[in-house]
């Protein structure tokens, strides 16, 4: 059996996870974060930030702007385009039509663990006024449309909510405010062969009570489904 001095694995550990740590601080921000500010998220001194920072950046994971402040790097991007390859790829059409006929932003959601995750999205050039959502977004599964149709795309569980009911008979879910206030979603779940859910298809826009519902839903579906069909 192996023996491990006290002090040598955690500090490489450590520093994994502060690296992470500062992606998922940037990733979150808004804009552009400092040296003192990314610092003051990890809870360390400004040295040990450079030291992460410029690790980052030597892998293109993080970048500095012409301001000095720091943002996620382009060899994220790179790294991105390996997960889940072949649905990103089966997607991106449908959701670039989606995006353009209903002016909303539409985007594609995979779930990990108990969360619905944000994995591609595609916002509308034509529409004067839409809302940006950006990959990586991640809330509960059994909140938001999304989520719930991922669950609706799921063998039935004893105490599931009765939206997931109801998105599994009609095929597709709603909701409205579950997730960020003032924006409603209409989503579908994107079938496997054996009719389970590897993803859902997603639209989010301001709700005026304007929009068709139905016919949202209907279009959302038919988006799912051609998604489906072009998966290996």
């Amino acid at each position: 059996m192996e023996c491990m001095a006290a002090n040598d694995a955690p500090p490489a550990l450590q520093t994994l996870d502060r690296g992470v740590r500062v992606l998922e601080l940037l990733a979150d921000a808004p804009g552009a974060l400092t040296i003192a500010q990314i610092a003051d998220g990890l809870g360390v001194h400004r040295s040990i930030a450079y030291r992460l920072l410029r690790t980052l950046e030597r892998h293109r994971l993080v970048r500095r702007d012409e301001n000095g402040g720091y943002r996620p790097g382009v060899g994220l991007a790179v790294l991105a385009r390996t997960v889940d390859a072949s649905l990103q790829a089966a997607a991106l059409p449908e959701l670039t039509e989606l995006a353009r006929d209903l002016g909303m932003t539409a985007f594609v959601v995979v779930r990990d663990g108990d969360d619905a995750v944000t994995l591609h999205t595609v916002e509308p050039r034509q529409s004067q006024v839409h809302v940006a959502y950006r990959p990586g977004i991640r809330h509960p599964v059994d909140r938001g449309a999304p989520g719930l149709a991922l669950l609706a795309g799921a063998p039935a569980l004893a105490g599931e909510r009765e939206e997931v009911r109801t998105a599994r008979g009609r095929g597709w879910a709603w909701s409205s405010g579950e997730v960020l206030t003032g924006l409603s979603s209409v989503s579908a779940p994107i079938l496997d062969r054996n009719r389970v859910a590897v993803a859902a298809v997603a639209v989010v826009y301001l709700d005026d009570g304007a929009e068709d519902r139905d016919g949202l839903g209907r279009r959302v579906v038919a988006a799912a489904e051609a998604i489906a069909r072009e998966l290996p």
